[in-house]
């Protein structure tokens, strides 16, 4: 990296610092020489896979010579991105963390992408991650383990878990991720972060990498609620290159950010407060639930009969179509082709077998099987529908109530190593964020102070679909209470 006097940066909001460039009190270089130099000195936590230094630094020349010219810059103008390397960058490497693609170069920027980059966001490189998202810890990249910077014997999470280390250590000022099941959210928990998964559709999916389209979806991570809403203003709207993103007209999310929590009405579901939960967690919850009760918001007990199948439909409807997404790497077209393969047969076979990791196989496995004949009717059929229950009950308590608050995680960040030969036990992480992703419903996590470890404890709030209004408006009340 190239010597320069960094200027020390506080942990401003986005729009706080946006402003510090615009009246030239900070400029966009210096920021980015400020998270070159984390990166240079937290790279053993495996967080980036690529940096784009040149680039980004040429860039934010261009930004900092506009303000001295008093030309108009975005809402972003200056703020260092990091985005997970499964979101491709016209000409920059987009590999997924997966040896099938490790000499891919993304032809095209997805949607998320050139909306940063209308505003002046200046994206840093590309994060860490669990093979094509397929993880919950970040272990199961063909690169390198993705450690948490506050323990470092310990998993950051998954999928999204080097987006999330990006942001915690300062690398990046806030990241992107992608939410399948929890893969946004779960990570943010783990290092003490704001972890946003829209709604199904109120994000274009246009040039993510698909791992399960009808669960997919991406998001912001980042250090506050003000700033997940900020982001979300400029990433969230239609696109016509994406058909399963909706029309709905995206409100000013801004306004919802300093409201009364006065009458608020948030759930609470004995369904998520089980056998499993680390009992400092559901303390510390409860804790924030009495305080909101005290700030004038009105706590009702709800019930979500069908949530306890969660895991069991999710992880037969997203290995069904991983198996479908993932059938277009086979050697051929694109990617990874082995060498010693005689014909054609040999090229799939190879190819796939030598490229893909032991995860990824694994659901490539399982999801190919209850698609098959006979298997159809009793996996994923009633996984369907046990789905349809599931959205079900919560549209019937969205009815009633304005959020659901709940656990994001069973724990904090586990021992890296520990649950990598219990594939069910890894599973089990995501018990208590898949139903946001089935039901197509929005959700966040919030860090809420720390364990006797010292490690961070996350909580989840959930808004009915296209509500994540409630959930900066909740959540900044929160958060504002963490923060002072």
């Amino acid at each position: 990296m190239n010597q320069k006097r960094v200027t020390k940066i506080s942990n401003w909001q986005i729009e706080e610092h946006v402003k510090k460039i615009q009246s030239g009190i900070i400029t966009a270089e210096e920021t980015v020489y400020q998270c070159l130099s984390q990166i240079e000195s937290k790279q053993h936590l495996n967080a980036f896979l690529s940096v784009n230094e040149k680039t980004s630094l040429e860039q934010a020349k261009k930004i900092d010579q506009r303000v001295k010219k008093g030309v108009k810059v975005g809402k972003l103008a200056g703020t260092v991105f990091a985005v997970k390397d499964n979101i491709n960058i016209e000409g920059h490497a987009t590999t997924c963390a997966s040896k099938i693609l490790e000499n891919y170069i993304s032809p095209y920027n997805a949607t998320v992408i050139d909306r940063l980059s209308a505003e002046d966001a200046i994206i840093l490189g590309k994060t860490n991650l669990d093979e094509f998202g397929m993880g919950s810890s970040t272990e199961n990249s063909c690169y390198a383990v993705c450690k948490n910077p506050f323990d470092e014997a310990r998993v950051a999470g998954g999928s999204s878990g080097g987006s999330a280390v990006a942001v915690a250590t300062g690398m990046a000022q806030a990241s992107l991720g992608s939410d399948t099941g929890g893969s946004i959210r779960q990570p943010a928990a783990f290092c003490g972060l704001v972890g946003l998964k829209p709604s199904y559709g109120r994000v274009s999916r246009y040039g993510l990498v698909a791992y399960a389209s009808s669960l997919d979806q991406i998001g912001p991570i980042c250090r506050t609620v003000a700033d997940a809403a900020y982001i979300l203003q400029v990433i969230a709207g239609k696109d016509k290159k994406d058909t399963t993103c909706a029309t709905v007209d995206v409100p000013n999310y801004k306004y919802f950010l300093n409201k009364s929590i006065e009458g608020l009405k948030i759930g609470i579901a004995d369904e998520y407060f089980g056998r499993g939960l680390q009992e400092e967690i559901k303390d510390r919850i409860m804790k924030v639930v009495d305080e909101l009760k005290a700030g004038g918001a009105k706590i009702e007990k709800i019930t979500l009969p069908h949530v306890e199948y969660g895991i069991a439909a999710y992880y037969i409807i997203a290995t069904a179509e991983a198996s479908s997404n993932l059938a277009r790497y086979d050697g051929i077209k694109y990617g990874f082709r082995d060498k010693n393969a005689k014909d054609l047969l040999d090229t799939y076979k190879f190819s796939r077998g030598l490229a893909f990791g032991e995860e990824v196989k694994r659901r490539i496995m399982l999801g190919t099987y209850v698609l098959s004949a006979g298997y159809y009717e009793s996996y994923y059929k009633k996984a369907q529908q046990v789905r349809r229950l599931i959205k079900e009950d919560y549209d019937k308590v969205f009815s009633k109530i304005d959020c659901i608050i709940s656990p994001t995680t069973p724990s904090t960040a586990f021992l890296i190593g520990e649950k990598k030969e219990d594939p069910l036990a890894m599973y089990l992480s995501d018990i208590y964020t898949v139903t946001a992703n089935l039901s197509g419903n929005c959700a966040i996590n919030l860090p809420i102070g720390t364990d006797s470890s010292g490690l961070p404890i996350g909580m989840q709030i959930m808004a009915a679909a296209f509500k994540e209004e409630n959930l900066f408006w909740l959540g900044n009340y929160i958060d504002r209470c963490y923060k002072t």
